[in-house]
């Protein structure tokens, strides 16, 4: 079919354009905690005694090192979980085969496995002949829709005709395979380093993020193929690879902020994809966390694979990271930090257009978190996303805060949360705070874990208890390739992206006003350094002005391109709807932060209060 008419065709699938209905009121939620395999505190050989498991079929350690819950089977009464088995005895003892990494389902409906486990490995015990050459990386597990293959990082679990969760599905029948992107003319080499990858809801395609050398990430799409004897590249050993890649970057498409002469110009509808984040509950659109379309606030966006159409699915001045749609295509789930008033200091004054950004985007995505203590929390939004005073409801809100309560703040929300396939359930891990981020030199005590064994992990079902059992929406056709995007065979090179030079600019209101902007470069590295905004009479929302000033400097370290050191100054004043300020102590605000480590360290304040409510910076190491 020709592009114009499979975009004619996409465009008759979208909801009509201010087609979003009024906010949906909030509903009842009951959460449950699932089962998991017995608990040691002992890693040590032949510690998973028979008096622990008397079925010996694995126990698993108190941290959780390398646990990490996904999604549901199609009969949505099982839930896939990469796990660690800890302490099996020596070879050849049949319990050996507990050991290690490994991927299993657990029970989502009260009910056991035939040996009466509420688990059943997946992937112990597959002989080696049916798993060669397994890529290290095995997290984000993601179930196929067609219920007998499973993504388990970066290799693909496969039980041929038998359901994962059945009897059928036996070791021997199991083949585990490597994923491998060819990168190199020749097709030699490893390939390429894919991360955050995600199965499209066809079971044929993924999505996926790769860093670059110089602290950024882009976005992939492509599909997997079957390569049962390769020739090249590696592993040399049956395995997917990952041909038709197209990276996510419109030839000579927008860029969120563009210069003309002296002005500058937003473009909402710009496709900025950084991290990937997944796919609709039909596949017809890619998720993504995108460049801000405020000052300091990250947010998720999504573009329709076809036509290219962006929509911003979240706009709350807090954190969003980890999403999944529902199959019915009508809601999705995030882990949010909204609640926890984590960014607010930095973020919640609204509408303002995201030029610092071009300095703070990576500092500001790095403050969600200090370093293993996260403040995510589950958030069901409809799909239409944020919008007015609706910003979703808090899955887990009910119970009363106590210790391993169902809303107990030390329990943090991670990645992913998902929808049983009838929409009515929905599944998320959270993470115990540990030290070092409570504890000794830090400030906050660390609490004590009453989960089973000591467990500092934990796997929860919510049940949408009103709502009837609803029909997969119709898995969107993927065409040959995404049609907007740009193709990205062996060889290619990371295409050119617009950089905003150099110079003084204005920008100028969507409804009245105008921002005078002062860019610099940085004379040594190269790329952007300094951005100062005066600020007269500003506005881009009606019932919002703004006024004043901010100027924030980034010092680049070429060595650590994720290290992040600001010296920010800040004196806004927003008024209409709410009467607001962003201000910076004497001396200014200056922040230091790794995103790969996420921890607070700041000398000066950045204090941002709206209508007499003041939220303050973290405590450095909090």
């Amino acid at each position: 079919m020709p592009f114009s008419a499979l975009f004619l065709a996409a465009l008759s699938l979208l909801p009509p354009i201010h087609a979003s209905p009024s906010p949906p009121v909030p509903e009842p939620i009951q959460v449950v905690e699932l089962p998991l395999p017995p608990v040691i505190s002992s890693r040590a050989e032949g510690a998973c005694t028979a008096t622990i498991n008397r079925r010996r079929t694995g126990c698993i350690h108190q941290v959780f090192d390398e646990f990490q819950a996904g999604d549901f089977t199609p009969d949505g009464n099982h839930v896939i979980v990469n796990i660690e088995f800890v302490g099996a005895p020596a070879a050849p003892d049949p319990a050996s085969i507990y050991s290690g990494e490994q991927v299993i389902l657990i029970k989502a409906d009260g009910k056991t496995f035939p040996n009466g486990d509420t688990w059943k490995c997946l992937s112990c015990g597959v002989p080696a002949s049916n798993a060669q050459s397994l890529d290290p990386e095995r997290d984000y597990p993601h179930v196929a829709r067609n219920g007998k293959q499973a993504l388990w990082g970066h290799n693909i679990l496969d039980c041929g005709e038998a359901p994962l969760a059945s009897s059928q599905c036996t070791p021997n029948k199991t083949h585990i395979y490597p994923i491998h992107w060819p990168i190199s003319v020749d097709g030699s080499g490893s390939g390429g380093i894919p991360r955050e990858m995600r199965l499209h809801p066809d079971d044929i395609h993924m999505g996926w993020s790769s860093f670059t050398a110089n602290g950024g990430q882009h976005t992939y799409f492509g599909r997997l193929q079957f390569n049962p004897n390769p020739t090249t590249g590696l592993p040399l050993a049956p395995r997917y690879d990952l041909v038709d890649v197209d990276i996510l970057i419109q030839p000579n498409g927008a860029s969120p902020i563009m210069a003309n002469g002296t002005e500058l110009h937003l473009h909402d509808n710009a496709i900025a994809a950084g991290e990937l984040r997944g796919f609709s509950g039909a596949g017809d659109e890619i998720l993504y966390i995108g460049s801000p379309r405020e000052a300091n606030n990250i947010d998720v966006f999504a573009v329709h694979i076809i036509t290219g159409a962006v929509r911003r699915l979240t706009s709350h001045p807090e954190y969003i990271d980890p999403i999944a749609f529902s199959h019915d295509n009508n809601w999705f789930v995030g882990m949010d930090t909204r609640g926890s008033n984590r960014q607010m200091w930095m973020a919640g004054m609204r509408y303002i257009p995201p030029l610092i950004d071009l300095v703070t985007v990576t500092a500001a995505s790095s403050t969600r978190n200090n370093g293993v203590r996260r403040f995510f929390q589950p958030i069901l939004i409809d799909r239409y996303g944020d919008r007015g005073d609706y910003f979703g409801q808090r899955v887990n809100a009910a119970g009363d805060g106590s210790n391993g309560s169902i809303n107990d703040p030390n329990w943090n929300g991670r990645a992913d949360p998902a929808f049983s396939p009838d929409s009515s359930r929905i599944v998320y891990w959270q993470a115990l705070v540990v030290s070092p981020a409570c504890g000794g030199t830090n400030p906050l005590p660390c609490p004590v874990s009453n989960a089973p064994g000591g467990r500092t992990y934990r796997v929860m079902l919510a049940r949408l208890t009103k709502r009837r059992p609803q029909q997969p929406a119709p898995i969107f056709k993927v065409p040959g390739r995404i049609p907007w995007a740009t193709p990205f065979p062996p060889g290619a090179s990371i295409p050119t992206q617009y950089s905003l030079p150099a110079g003084n600019y204005s920008l100028y209101g969507k409804v009245h006003g105008v921002a005078h902007t002062s860019i610099t470069s940085d004379p040594t590295y190269g790329g952007l350094q300094t951005v100062s905004v005066e600020y007269e009479n500003y506005s881009d929302e009606n019932g919002y002005s703004i006024n004043g000033t901010e100027s924030v400097t980034l010092t680049r370290t070429p060595s650590q391109p994720w290290l992040s050191k600001l010296e920010w100054y800040s004196d806004l004043y927003e008024t209409g709807v709410v009467t607001a300020t962003k201000k910076t102590g004497p001396g200014g605000f200056n922040l230091t932060i790794d995103a790969q480590a996420n921890i607070f360290e700041a000398d000066g304040t950045l204090t941002t209060t709206i209508d007499g409510i003041v939220y303050k910076q973290p405590a450095n190491g909090t």
